[in-house]
């Protein structure tokens, strides 16, 4: 499929840029490629993060949906033989626009690439079409649309349910379900959903790159059958070594509906969460492909269920990933309301909090003065730690005042420590919440 006009470069070496390449199905990608000798340039959001993910690569800092018009696309193109587009999000939210990253920018490179001869493997999903109920397929489609009428050489690759050792998205939904304790709840068990390995995907996306695949062709990339949905769940469940739930308990759809509306408020507040309502509704959808021609191309099928978490590592990692990330929008939901709460409590009980500071020696107006301010510190925190990109720094924040309050309190009263209502004792347990909170946040 690759266009040669670029022809290669001084060590013999194919030029590959890779769109989103620490992500779940492009960082595979650029580790293959790289294993093979090509030379690979990746746009990214933090170019750290990607060199850390794999330091072959050439990682470049750049925000994609910001790229709306060939022209700032063409100093990205110089030398390239092959673009492969493996950026995308899940749902609009604070940190993504779909619209402007998977349709707008995507056409510009597609003008792009066709001024400048370059070829374009585009990683698409089945059930992108231009009628689809959910912005994440019908913006993917839109791209498509525009490959399909532009004069560039192509491939379109859709693969399924992409599962691998790492888990972002819908991978991640899927061990946090199996890890749920006695029980499993679940919504559309009867959903199929075709699966797919990350190595399936990987190589067809290789096969295109070598010209394996014919130009202008589109290829659904999975297995040639669908399980269904608790079927896939109870896999997981059985691979990571978790009992069998007592009972399958399917939930009802106005509390699905509450809870992916939750998640989508979660969004624009920066959290991913895999149960937002794009995700709710490509599992209502199910998702449907055909890998006749995948199958022909290559010779063989793709991996089954079963197949590919038996090539894949079952340890202690996935199980406790799996648990934490159950436990972690837990963890933020009670820390955020603990500190709030505690703000606001003081305040409304602010002469008794203030009594400590005066029996001390201090003044009325200096106790009352300091008291309204650890309150406002208190609730600003359990405030910032909801919004994603301040989790970290708010998290950290409670630990340092934490230690505030407990060496000010020791100070003012020693007797505190020996309060029945564990006054100074309750702050530890938080600062210790606080800690784990702050080593889980990243998302990436």
């Amino acid at each position: 499929m690759v266009n040669s006009k670029n022809g290669l470069n001084g060590s013999g070496r194919m030029r590959v840029l890779v769109l989103g390449g620490y992500g779940l199905i492009g960082l595979s990608i650029v580790k293959r490629l790289l294993d093979e000798g090509f030379a690979v340039t990746s746009l990214v959001r933090g170019e750290k993060l990607g060199f850390q993910r794999e330091p072959r690569c050439n990682w470049l800092r750049q925000d994609i949906a910001q790229l709306q018009s060939p022209a700032s696309w063409r100093r990205f193109l110089h030398g390239v033989d092959v673009v492969i587009n493996a950026a995308g999000a899940l749902q609009t939210g604070l940190r993504d626009n779909l619209v402007d990253l998977q349709q707008i920018a995507i056409s510009a490179l597609v003008d792009a690439c066709e001024q400048n001869e370059v070829s374009i493997v585009q990683i698409s999903a089945p059930g992108a079409t231009a009628d689809a109920t959910t912005e994440f397929m019908w913006t993917k489609a839109a791209a498509d649309d525009r490959l399909r009428m532009s004069k560039a050489s192509w491939v379109i690759l859709k693969p399924g349910l992409v599962l691998a050792p790492a888990a972002y998205g819908g991978s991640a939904l899927l061990r946090m379900l199996a890890a749920f304790p006695m029980i499993l709840p679940i919504v559309h068990s009867e959903a199929r959903l075709a699966t797919v390995s990350i190595d399936d995907v990987v190589e067809a996306v290789m096969m295109a790159v070598e010209g394996k695949v014919p130009a202008r062709t589109e290829l659904d990339v999975a297995g040639s059958v669908a399980p269904r949905l608790d079927d896939i769940v109870l896999a997981f469940r059985k691979w990571m070594g978790f009992p069998s739930p007592l009972r399958i308990v399917p939930l009802p759809r106005w509390l699905v509906a509450v809870i992916g509306s939750g998640a989508d408020a979660l969004g624009w507040l920066g959290w991913r969460s895999p149960l937002r309502t794009t995700a709710l509704t490509v599992l209502k959808d199910g998702i449907v492909t055909d890998a006749n021609d995948y199958i022909q191309l290559r010779g063989c099928p793709a991996l089954t269920l079963e197949e590919t978490l038996s090539r894949m590592p079952s340890t202690v990692q996935e199980r406790w990933f799996a648990q934490m990330y159950l436990a972690m929008p837990i963890l933020i939901a009670i820390l955020s309301a603990f500190w709030v709460t505690s703000g606001i409590v003081v305040l409304v009980s602010l002469d008794a909090a203030a009594g400590h500071l005066v029996n001390a020696g201090y003044s009325q107006k200096l106790a009352n003065l300091a008291v309204v301010g650890a309150s406002i510190v208190n609730i600003v925190l359990g405030v910032a730690v909801l919004w994603q990109h301040w989790a970290k720094a708010a998290c950290l924040g409670m630990i340092v005042v934490t230690g505030l309050y407990l060496v000010g309190g020791s100070l003012i009263s020693q007797g505190l420590w020996g309060d029945p209502f564990g006054a100074l004792l309750k702050a530890i347990p938080s600062a210790a919440l606080a800690w784990v909170a702050s080593r889980l946040v990243t998302t990436r």
